[in-house]
C-alpha cells in the first residue's frame, strides 16, 4: 500500500515521461542555440526564433513518432484515443521550455537587447532548465540527502559534459 500523497506508478511513470521529452528538447534546443551563436553576427533575431521554433518542432514530432512506434511494438496495437492524447500532451508540454529563449528573441527583434546576448541568454536559460529538471527528477527519489546532492551532481555534471561536447561539435 502507498503512502497519503505518494503518486501511484502510473503518475510517477507519466512524470518520469514528461521529465524525459523536456530533458530531449531542452538538449536539442540548446544545440541550436549554440550553433546559432557560433554566427550571432550574420544572423537576425527573426532568423534565429524561426530556426529555434523549426527545430524543435522537428524534434517534438520526431519523439511523438517514436513514442508511437514504440507503443505499437510494445501493445501490438494502435495507441486508442487516450493514449494518443496522453502522447501528445506529453510531447507539446515539453515545448514549454523554448518559451524564455523566443522571447528572448523577441527582445532581440525589438532592439531590447542584440541578438548575440539574447542567444548568450538563452542558452544560460536552457543550461538552468536542465538544472531545475534534474533537481525535480531527484527531490523524490527515496534517498538519503547525501546520496541526492550525490546524484544531483552526477547528472548536472553529465549535462555539463552534454553542453561541452555541443560546443565542441560547434567550434569544428
Amino acid at each position: 500500500m502507498r503512502k497519503q500523497g505518494t503518486p501511484s506508478v502510473p503518475d510517477r511513470e507519466s512524470g518520469a515521461q514528461r521529465l524525459k521529452e523536456r530533458i530531449y528538447i531542452t538538449f536539442s534546443a540548446l544545440a541550436v542555440v549554440l550553433a546559432l551563436l557560433g554566427h550571432a553576427d550574420e544572423i537576425t533575431a527573426g532568423t534565429a526564433a524561426a530556426t529555434l521554433l523549426i527545430s524543435v518542432t522537428g524534434t517534438l514530432l520526431a519523439v511523438l513518432v517514436a513514442d508511437f512506434i514504440s507503443h505499437v511494438l510494445v501493445h501490438s496495437a494502435v495507441p486508442g484515443r487516450g493514449e494518443l492524447a496522453r502522447m501528445v500532451r506529453v510531447v507539446s508540454g515539453a515545448s514549454v521550455v523554448v518559451v524564455v529563449p523566443l522571447v528572448l528573441f523577441g527582445l532581440a527583434a525589438l532592439d531590447v537587447m542584440g541578438v548575440e546576448t539574447a542567444m548568450q541568454s538563452a542558452s544560460f536559460v536552457l543550461v538552468a532548465t536542465l538544472g531545475v529538471v534534474c533537481y525535480i527528477a531527484v527531490r523524490r527519489v527515496a534517498l538519503r540527502v547525501w546520496l541526492k546532492l550525490v546524484l544531483l551532481g552526477v547528472l548536472v555534471a553529465l549535462g555539463l559534459t552534454v553542453v561541452g561536447l555541443e560546443l565542441l561539435a560547434h567550434s569544428a
